[in-house]
């Protein structure tokens, strides 16, 4: 059996179709809004970072940036929601453009650069001068568009997508091409690859992930706070749960998903002092000693996973 279609039958279509048929027999859709969310964003950051080694602190920049696109087209431009996510995922692809020269920097380097540029977005859209505009700090209600069903199956394809992207990623050229510059971006160049080119399509794709799910997100709760939706909570949560599940696979953000943010659902919520502790030691446990997240462990057993 070919890899790809392997890997769609081991994890695409399990993850989706549990996704799809959840909220049938349970009634807490907004967990499973969430844990759609976080999966596409936490795939998202392994697109840029598991493929190319850009650890994206200020990632939530192209969420917050999809979720305002999607807003403000629908406010202004009175676009049917479906539209208007093409113009939240436009909005994370001209920001993904606009910061292109970070790509030069690495490591930390780049890391805070990105967070600055999250942080600076996040000021122009609650900026009360441009109130009339962004509705600034006031925040945005889209009660007129709010349809929770829909937005969720919306959610649930983008997630099977970008799954798809992460697929693709794992068994072409392409990403083969992305992995090389991950280890060695001089030698990648000397073997032939277009390493700027590459990087920027990988960048931009991981935006555009972040700017659909965002848009998602905002048509989803209809009403929001400028620093709900560039909260860092949401590029931390991401990072976290790639690199708890292992980066560079298709499963390994989704393992990380299920289990941390299975365990922030039990007990962060009413015990967070408990939940910070157990995350603080998984974290330490898995630095320490599963370095490259939770599918080295079944390499390890021999267990080859997707």
């Amino acid at each position: 059996m070919p890899r790809v279609l392997r890997h769609t039958l081991l994890v695409v279509v399990p993850v989706t179709l549990a996704a799809a048929l959840l909220p049938l027999g349970y009634s807490n859709q907004l967990l499973l809004f969430n844990f759609v969310v976080f999966l596409t964003l936490a795939q998202g950051v392994n697109v840029i970072y598991g493929f190319t080694g850009y650890l994206p602190f200020g990632y939530v920049g192209f969420f917050g940036a999809g979720a305002y696109g999607f807003s403000l087209a629908v406010i202004h431009l009175h676009m049917a929601p479906l539209a208007a996510l093409g113009v939240g995922a436009l909005a994370a692809i001209v920001l993904g453009l606009l910061l292109t020269p970070l790509l030069r920097l690495s490591g930390a380097y780049f890391a805070i650069a990105n967070l600055a540029a999250a942080l600076a977005v996040y000021q122009v859209v609650s900026n009360p001068n441009l109130t009339e505009i962004t509705m600034g700090p006031y925040g945005i209600s889209l009660s007129g568009v709010y349809h929770p069903q829909l937005s969720y199956a919306i959610a649930v394809a983008v997630m099977a997508a970008t799954l798809g992207l992460a697929v693709y990623l794992r068994n072409s050229r392409f990403g083969l091409a992305l992995q090389a510059i991950r280890e060695d971006a001089v030698s990648a160049a000397m073997a032939g690859i277009d390493v700027v080119r590459a990087r920027t399509v990988a960048w931009l794709l991981s935006a555009l992930v972040a700017g659909l799910i965002g848009g998602v997100f905002a048509w989803y709760v209809s009403v929001f706070y400028p620093d709900t939706v560039f909260s860092a909570d949401f590029s931390i949560f991401a990072i976290v749960f790639a690199l708890f599940g292992g980066v560079a696979t298709v499963s390994g953000p989704v393992l990380g998903v299920l289990i941390l943010y299975g365990i922030y659902n039990a007990i962060g919520i009413t015990t967070p002092q408990y939940f910070q502790l157990i995350y603080g030691l998984l974290i330490m446990g898995l630095v320490l000693f599963l370095p490259n997240g939770l599918v080295s462990l079944f390499k390890r057993w021999g267990i080859d996973v997707p």
